[in-house]
C-alpha cells in the first residue's frame, strides 16, 4: 500500500519503520522528528496524505488531531482510510470521523497498547472503532504493526476501550503498590507476597507481568530504576480522558477519579514526571497513613 504517516515520534517512528520493512511505501511528516530509514520525508501533513491509500496519524491530543485532520482530509482521495492511532478524547475522535465520512473517507480510531517496546517489536494491540469495511481494508497493516486488533464498534469506540482499559490499569497499579508497601511494614517478604498473590485472587497484570517491586517477578521497569516503559505522565493523560468521558455521559467512576488525583499529585506535585507509572511503589514506601 501507499501510506502517509503523520507523527513519527517514539511510537509513530517504529510503526512506520515496520511498515516499510513489510514492503509498503511510506511517506511521513513530523514537526520535529526525522523519518526513520526508508520513510520518505514530506514537507507537510497534506503532502504526506496526498495520493495515499491509508493515512495513519499518531498525535499527542484531540486538539492537534482536529487541526491535522482539517489539513489532510481535503488532500485525501475518496475511499482512502484515515487510521488514527492517537489516544484522544472520544468526542474528538467522533468529530474527526464525522468530517472524514462527509469527505468520502473511511475513518478508524485505533489507539494502541504496548508502549514503545511494542511499537518497535510490532506487537501492539489495536482497539478499533469504525466500520467493518474500513477495518478489513487495513487488517494486513494491523498484522504488521501489532499482534492483535479488536473491532470495538462504531467510531469512537476504540478510544472508549482504551480509556476504560487504562482506568483499570491505573487503579490496579495503585492497589498493587499500596499492597507491597503495606506488606513491607507488616514484615512480609516481597517474594513471599508475590508467590501468594500471583497465584491467588489478587492476580493481576500489574502484579504478574509488570511487578512494581524490583527483583520480583518478570523483568519490568522497576528493575531499571523505573525508567518508563509506560510513563506516569501518559497514565495521567489517559486517566484524565477517562474522567472527561465519565463526566460527558454522567458515569460514576470513584476509583478512576481517585486514581486520577493520585497520579496528578505524583506527576505534578511530587517527583513522578518522567518515571514509569509503577514508580508509585517507592512513593507509598515513603508515606505514612494520613492523620
Amino acid at each position: 500500500m501507499k501510506i502517509g504517516f503523520i507523527g513519527l515520534g517514539n511510537m509513530g517512528g517504529p510503526m512506520a519503520a515496520n511498515l516499510v520493512a513489510a514492503g509498503h511505501t511510506v511517506t511521513g511528516f513530523d514537526l520535529a522528528a526525522e523519518p526513520p530509514e526508508g520513510v520518505a520525508k514530506a514537507a507537510s501533513a497534506a503532502e504526506a496524505a496526498t495520493g495515499a491509500d491509508v493515512v495513519i496519524t499518531m498525535l499527542p491530543n484531540g486538539a492537534i488531531l482536529k487541526t491535522v485532520a482539517a489539513e489532510i482530509i481535503p488532500a485525501m482521495h475518496s475511499g482512502a482510510v484515515f487510521l488514527d492511532c492517537s489516544t484522544v478524547d472520544v468526542e474528538s475522535a467522533r468529530a474527526v470521523a464525522t468530517d472524514a465520512e462527509a469527505a468520502g473517507l473511511q475513518p478508524l480510531d485505533a489507539p494502541v497498547s504496548g508502549g514503545i517496546t511494542g511499537a518497535a517489536a510490532g506487537t501492539l494491540t489495536f482497539m478499533v472503532g469504525g466500520s467493518d469495511t474500513a477495518f478489513a481494508a487495513v487488517a494486513d497493516l494491523f498484522d504488521v504493526m501489532g499482534q492483535k486488533a479488536v473491532l470495538c464498534g462504531p467510531s469512537g469506540n476504540g478510544q472508549a476501550a482504551k480509556i476504560c482499559n487504562n482506568m483499570i490499569l491505573g487503579a490496579t497499579m495503585i492497589a498493587t503498590c499500596e499492597a507491597f508497601a503495606l506488606a513491607d511494614k507488616l514484615g512480609l517478604d516481597r517474594q513471599a507476597m508475590f508467590d501468594v498473590v500471583s497465584t491467588s485472587s489478587g492476580y493481576s497484570w500489574t502484579m504478574n507481568a509488570y511487578c512494581p517491586a524490583p527483583g520480583i517477578g518478570p523483568k519490568s521497569p522497576a528493575d531499571n530504576g523505573y525508567a518508563p516503559g509506560f510513563a506516569a505522565d501518559l497514565m495521567l493523560k489517559d486517566l484524565r480522558l477517562s474522567q472527561q468521558a465519565a463526566e460527558a455521559v454522567d458515569a460514576d467512576t470513584p476509583m478512576g477519579l481517585r486514581a486520577t488525583e493520585l497520579y496528578a499529585d505524583f506527576v505534578e506535585q511530587e517527583d513522578g514526571a518522567g518515571k514509569d507509572f509503577s514508580a508509585m511503589l517507592p512513593r507509598f514506601e515513603s508515606r505514612r497513613r494520613p492523620a
